[in-house]
């Protein structure tokens, strides 16, 4: 279909009469709406009237505003439905962890490498190679390589190391 001068006037005619693409395609025939669509674009036919409204059966009364209550319930639908749930984080105090320091082990108590035993506690205090290395050599608790001091220190609930990760990063 070729655009011919009087097509091309009725085009801008009823582009600025407001009507849509749509209907202009129609009124001229044997033109698709994209096909108005680029012309109009093309002949840089730019603001047009706007359509007037159909009349209304009625006149219709303003509505009025109602302030709306924020829901109850999360939304489980919608462009928030998936949507990260943020709560605030409760710090909660970790519980004392026993002061290695604190821990004086009696001289008699204390043994090298040699003198252990599976009832002696295998923690070692000092720096190893120096002189002044020990283990503790204290009772173990039953089934574990260190004394009930020690045992505290080595295994925290997993729950506590989660939330010491948390915490550190």
């Amino acid at each position: 279909m070729n655009w011919t001068d009087e097509r091309v006037e009725l085009l801008k005619k009823l582009w600025s009469e407001g009507l849509s693409a749509s209907q202009i395609a129609a009124e001229l025939g044997g033109v698709t709406r994209n096909a108005v669509i680029g012309k109009v674009h093309r002949l840089g036919l730019s603001g047009r009237a706007k359509a007037a409204p159909a009349p209304a059966a009625r006149p219709r009364k303003p509505r009025p505003v109602v302030a709306v209550a924020a829901p109850s319930r999360p939304m489980v639908a919608g462009n928030t439905a998936l949507a990260p749930v943020l709560r605030p984080v409760i710090e909660i105090e970790p519980e004392e962890l026993p002061d290695p320091v604190a821990n004086v082990i009696p001289m008699a108590d204390r043994c090298t490498i040699l003198d252990l035993t599976e009832f002696t506690c295998r923690w070692p205090v000092g720096e190893p190679g120096k002189g002044d290395f020990y283990y503790c050599g204290s009772r173990t608790k039953t089934g574990l390589p260190y004394c009930s001091y020690h045992s505290r220190i080595a295994y925290q609930p997993v729950q506590d190391r989660r939330r010491d990760r948390r915490v550190a990063r």
